[in-house]
């Protein structure tokens, strides 16, 4: 990836480490002053709380105004099993139930508990956090996805209310229509999904991970925004 200028913290990150169903995940917490919400972010296949990727999008939310959280979704152990195996990063319902915990953890943090919430999943990660936000209704407000294959969740899919926004590459064909088919099947009539001109799947080419960023800022800054904009109708842009 080719090294972006970083914007201005508006918070400072704290290292974290979360309870997951009897494991410990590490992670990097964020709280810009007077955030509006917080986004949990669920990496790609192979990736970690430290994506250059993810880190970038991230310190857009912040100056934005919004909290984030990312995290690895597996422990350090797990991390150097499956860098031989390569089975627990398709673990998608794994991957699901550690974002599920870190949303929980969330709820009950004395600096987050009164943040709405959002997910932000790339690649793989994607799968898991449209998942998690199906078995978590009442609390998960919005959902992105860059670059990522919400087919993998399969008939979960029919269960997401939260309102979601498909971010993928115009030079990603095969996962265009992948996100096609998904966004006909998501649950939230005002999911939408976004094409970026000249972007591959990894958004390495220049403005486009920017670009995405931006995206996915202003779709969380109008969801977790304490007085939501009405629903509109799905679409396609």
């Amino acid at each position: 990836m080719k090294t972006r200028k970083r914007m201005k913290k508006a918070g400072t990150d704290r290292d974290v480490t979360i309870g997951a169903g009897g494991v410990a995940l590490e992670g990097i917490l964020n709280v810009p002053p007077g955030a509006r919400g917080i986004v949990l972010f669920a990496h790609g296949s192979g990736s970690s709380r430290h994506s250059p990727r993810n880190r970038f999008v991230a310190s857009v939310l912040q100056e934005a105004g919004i909290a984030t959280l990312l995290f690895d979704l597996l422990t350090r152990e797990e991390g150097v099993r499956d860098e031989v195996t390569r089975e627990l990063r398709f673990d998608i319902r794994l991957l699901a139930t550690r974002l599920v915990e870190a949303t929980n953890w969330v709820v009950h943090g004395s600096s987050t508990r009164k943040l709405a919430i959002g997910y932000f999943g790339a690649s793989t990660g994607a799968a898991a956090a449209l998942i998690a936000a199906a078995k978590l209704p009442e609390t998960v407000k919005a959902v992105v996805s860059r670059g990522g294959r919400p087919d993998l969740a399969g008939e979960m899919l029919t269960a997401v209310h939260a309102p979601t926004l498909l971010i993928v590459g115009e030079r990603d064909e095969p996962v265009i229509g992948m996100n096609r088919e998904s966004l006909a099947r998501l649950a939230a009539h005002d999911s939408k999904l976004v094409i970026v001109a000249g972007a591959t799947h990894l958004f390495e080419e220049p403005g486009t991970l920017e670009e995405a960023a931006r995206l996915a800022a202003e779709w969380f800054a109008e969801h977790l925004a304490p007085a939501s904009k009405p629903s509109q109708d799905r679409r396609v842009a």
